[in-house]
């Protein structure tokens, strides 16, 4: 469907003018950045697709060349991604600037990245010598389970950045940080490849819905 085939009022462009950029979905969003479908497909069904493909996060993740390659996107458009992502990491709350001093810090950071997601993620945070963040990596997403969340894969990244200690964290859904058997498993199990690397784990964080679980808080 062309988009000339719209009511007026149901436009990404004056949707936003009357009720404002909150109230428009993803799509409607992304569309409003690439402004232009294909002639086979309007603008709104492009980005539609997209997303379908794609969560926001990962589209915020993705490269120049696998987003050129989607149809309808080229190296155009993708650029035009990458730029309004690349802000929006600018903008977000840092954390790189000073020093991690509790579990309170990192939540309140991640909490807001990971306030809509509906499925698990599992994130590592590497860290300096004076505990200021290096880099986060996303290691899995879905329903946390232990035989997913390979230590190589946690550490390569903790290698890879000249890490000195990380922090794990992953949110529920759910909005109830309360660990579960799988959770206390997983931190175990980073713990020991952690003290045996010596770039220790120093907590595991679980994010709910405004409030979170620090393992590491638990212990003391």
């Amino acid at each position: 469907m062309n988009l000339t085939s719209f009511a007026p009022e149901n436009l990404p462009r004056e949707r936003l003018q009357a009720q404002g950029a909150g109230a428009l979905s993803n799509a409607e969003l992304v569309a409003l950045i690439l402004k232009s479908g294909t002639a086979q497909q309007n603008i709104l069904d492009l980005c539609q697709k997209l997303l379908a493909k794609y969560s926001l996060e990962q589209l915020g993740q993705a490269s120049l060349q696998q987003l050129q390659q989607e149809h309808g996107i080229g190296v155009a458009k993708a650029s035009q991604l990458l730029a309004v992502f690349e802000l929006g990491k600018r903008l977000a709350p840092r954390m790189g600037e000073k020093s991690v001093k509790n579990a309170r810090e990192v939540a309140e950071v991640y909490l807001k990245r990971f306030a809509d997601e509906k499925q698990e993620h599992f994130i590592a945070v590497y860290l300096d010598t004076k505990h200021r963040v290096i880099a986060d990596q996303i290691i899995t997403k879905g329903t946390l389970n232990s035989s997913l969340i390979h230590p190589r894969e946690v550490f390569h990244g903790a290698i890879k950045h000249c890490a000195h200690s990380l922090i794990i964290l992953h949110n529920h859904p759910s909005g109830d940080p309360t660990p579960s058997e799988e959770d206390l498993k997983v931190t175990r199990v980073l713990q020991e490849t952690g003290e045996m690397m010596q770039i220790p784990v120093i907590d595991h964080i679980i994010l709910g819905q405004g409030t979170w679980w620090s393992w590491r808080e638990q212990t003391l």
